[in-house]
């Protein structure tokens, strides 16, 4: 059941995930050794910029967790998901930003990447994230650091990350099994 009190079918959920999915395979651009040599880079901005496949993959989000307080975008494509899902689903948003953007006190995660490490941060204080719940989005799940770092930051706030979506998933590199016990959803798997 939707915030709303509607009852969405699997018929209709196929259909919005097949529209979304579809979306995305055709618009994403890939850039073969970036940023660095050996990574494929899949660049969802001609999928963003595309009014209907914003739209659908917005609407397809959306319908990825059930009652949730906050949605949280992952910097910086996922703060596009996380405000569009969260107009639509009429809740707050929190930006999960890389370190050093947000002025003291914040909680922060050190993760690595295919490519590197890195740490996201969150704000420690002004949020009352206590008993909270929120759905996570990012654009692709990958090795999975990202996702798995900013779940423990919620967790680490007294937030409940009740569930986690991501545009594209990129199978072959394990993402899927650093993940909490929370549902994750892609819209397409590679």
């Amino acid at each position: 059941m939707s915030k709303h009190g509607m009852v969405e079918t699997e018929e209709i959920a196929g259909e919005r995930l097949a529209r979304a999915a579809e979306a995305v395979q055709r618009l994403t651009r890939w850039h073969d050794d970036f940023p660095t040599p050996g990574v494929r880079f899949a660049d969802l901005t001609p999928v963003f910029a595309d009014a209907e496949g914003f739209h659908v993959v917005i609407e397809c989000l959306g319908t990825c967790a059930g009652d949730v307080d906050l949605v949280a975008g992952v910097d910086a494509r996922g703060f596009l998901l996380g405000a569009g899902v969260a107009a639509a689903l009429g809740t707050g948003v929190v930006a999960v930003r890389k370190a050093g953007k947000l002025p003291p006190p914040v909680l922060s995660r050190e993760y690595t990447l295919e490519y590197g490490s890195a740490a996201l941060e969150i704000p420690a204080d002004g949020i009352d994230l206590a008993g909270r719940r929120v759905l996570l989005l990012d654009d692709v799940l990958a090795t999975g650091g990202t996702l798995a770092a900013s779940a423990e930051l919620f967790a680490s706030a007294g937030a409940e990350v009740v569930a986690a979506a991501v545009v594209l998933e990129l199978s072959f590199l394990g993402g899927r099994e650093r993940q909490g016990d929370y549902p994750l959803t892609s819209i397409v798997s590679l």
